[in-house]
């Protein structure tokens, strides 16, 4: 076990049992099951109108020269001095009509390629907390050795398909370089795929030159066939910064996806009511979407949402609520509305892997699933409102995710599923406990769940009446202790080493 693995030794071992961690095989889920539509098509053309009003009277500040001449030749009013742009929705209409319904996402690895739309549907990592927790280490700085052991969870639970940007932050790495090493883990410890940092162009650039260098590709290979994504979070209300536009741009022209996200929180930076908040997420998403055309006609762009309210009382972010659920539930009916993938979250804001973070992220995730995302972003391991990755948080949610993968799975109306012949065999009164149909089926008839626990009270509090948490704990350990790193061509890791090492030096004390 390398050094950098927290909660190793006795603890650990003491966790491993005989059987490995019960989960599901790695696949694309498939989401057959038909979108919940929680307006009607008259509210959502009142939600449209309103967006398209927002963009063309209203306006977007966008603090890029760059995005200002792509709109300005495209026919925006683009008011330089105050930095606003409005635009109408022949701009908007002619974006999506180059903008793909589905893409495909191809990791070093083209076993784990992920298909981004229509029914198919994306777990990734939390991402972007600064700060970490595990009950046995207790709430922490991000570091890189937690980065890289976030990692490793990832790679191991089959639940999750794509690295977020930066599970945690290394703190202790200079900020305008961490992204390489933080890259360098995602493609030495895992053969995901990953987000990478579009905080500006030379970030989102680094993440596709190695991952072209993992795979063994050239930029025009990774054009064709892309390999990293990123998250563009506008700056609700209505701004788009110079490095979010820049990363966009960059991404865009060099053929990968971008998921253009607002931030918008009810009663903060958007009216109190949903369907305000909605018209403003919406003209802020087709913005984005109508730039990374603009940049490139037929890129790869998701239509993000990430739409929930404050606690009045405080101003605290509130997730998994039932206007959380909601906006998950009619931002999937807008972005099929524009024929474009979905990205949504399943977010919570407790404070501890306890109750409220589990009755919140169940929440927000049906209202994920019942809108169509195609990708659901932090569904795993985000505590604390986003503030906190957690090692217990996320076996919790990789068993929801389980869950929710088993609950997809078609149900079965073969002649012998309906069964009928075993119906006749038992009599009156009977049970099914020893019948063949039942024995046949016996390990594979049911989930079976990684960390619930169906003993009787008795034999539970024998065992050491160990509750949820404290079985989650045990877990990820058993995780790390299970995992193997993927394997990787030595003359790829050297060229992955050589690059980070060039690009820290060509960084130095400046901007990446």
């Amino acid at each position: 076990m390398s050094s950098d693995r927290k909660g190793g030794g006795r603890r650990a071992r003491a966790a491993r049992g005989g059987e490995t961690i019960a989960q599901l095989p790695w696949r694309q889920v498939r989401n057959t099951c038909p979108p919940m539509k929680l307006i009607g098509e008259e509210q959502l053309e009142q939600l449209h109108r309103n967006s398209m009003r927002i963009l063309s009277e209203v306006g977007i500040r966008v603090m890029s020269g760059r995005a200002m001449d792509l709109f300005e030749r495209a026919g925006a009013i683009v008011d330089r001095d105050e930095q606003v742009i409005r635009i109408d929705e022949s701009i908007v209409d002619a974006a999506l009509a180059t903008a793909p319904s589905s893409f495909t996402l191809t990791s070093r690895n083209p076993a784990k390629r992920l298909i981004l739309g229509g029914d198919a549907m994306v777990f990734g990592l939390v991402a972007g907390p600064p700060n970490v927790h595990d009950r046995i280490n207790g709430r922490r700085q991000g570091n890189l050795a937690d980065y890289r052991n976030f990692t490793r969870l990832a790679h191991h639970f089959n639940a999750i398909h794509i690295i977020g940007n930066q599970v945690c932050a290394p703190m202790e790495l200079p900020a305008n370089s961490r992204h390489l090493d933080t890259y360098h883990a995602n493609l030495t410890l895992s053969d995901l795929c990953f987000h990478c940092s579009a905080i500006g162009r030379g970030r989102a650039v680094d993440g596709i030159r190695m991952m072209a260098i993992a795979r063994g590709a050239s930029l025009d290979q990774m054009r064709a066939e892309p390999g990293v994504i990123t998250i563009i979070s506008v700056n609700s209300p209505r701004l788009f910064d110079d490095a979010m536009a820049d990363g966009l741009i960059a991404m865009a022209e060099h053929g990968q996806p971008v998921t253009v996200t607002p931030f918008t929180l009810m009663g903060a930076m958007t009216p109190v009511t949903l369907a305000a908040a909605l018209s403003q997420q919406n003209a802020e998403a087709l913005f984005g979407v109508v730039l990374t055309q603009l940049a490139s006609p037929g890129a790869p762009v998701m239509y993000g949402a990430f739409t929930s309210n404050v606690d009045m009382r405080s101003g605290a972010p509130t997730f998994g609520t039932p206007e959380n659920t909601k906006a998950n539930i009619i931002g999937g009916q807008l972005a099929r509305r524009y024929g474009l993938p979905y990205r949504t979250s399943n977010s919570n804001a407790s404070n501890a892997g306890d109750l409220q973070a589990t009755y919140e992220t169940e929440m927000s995730t049906w209202g994920a699933v019942l809108g169509g995302a195609n990708m659901i972003y932090h569904a795993a391991g985000w505590l604390e409102g986003g503030l906190t990755a957690s090692y217990e948080k996320l076996v919790l949610d990789v068993e929801i995710l389980q869950n929710m993968m088993a609950f997809l799975e078609p149900v079965s109306f073969a002649e012998d599923d309906l069964g009928f012949d075993a119906i006749r065999s038992v009599p009156a009164g009977g049970h099914f406990f020893g019948a063949d149909h039942t024995m046949a089926r016996y390990d594979t008839a049911f989930y079976r769940p990684m960390l619930s626990n169906w003993q009787n009270f008795g034999s539970w509090q024998e065992a050491g009446s160990r509750d949820a948490l404290q079985r989650a704990t045990d877990i990820w350990q058993k995780a790390l202790e299970e995992y193997e790193e993927p394997v990787l061509d030595p003359a790829i890791r050297e060229e992955l080493d050589a690059y980070v090492a060039r690009r820290r030096e060509e960084i130095g004390g400046g901007e990446p």
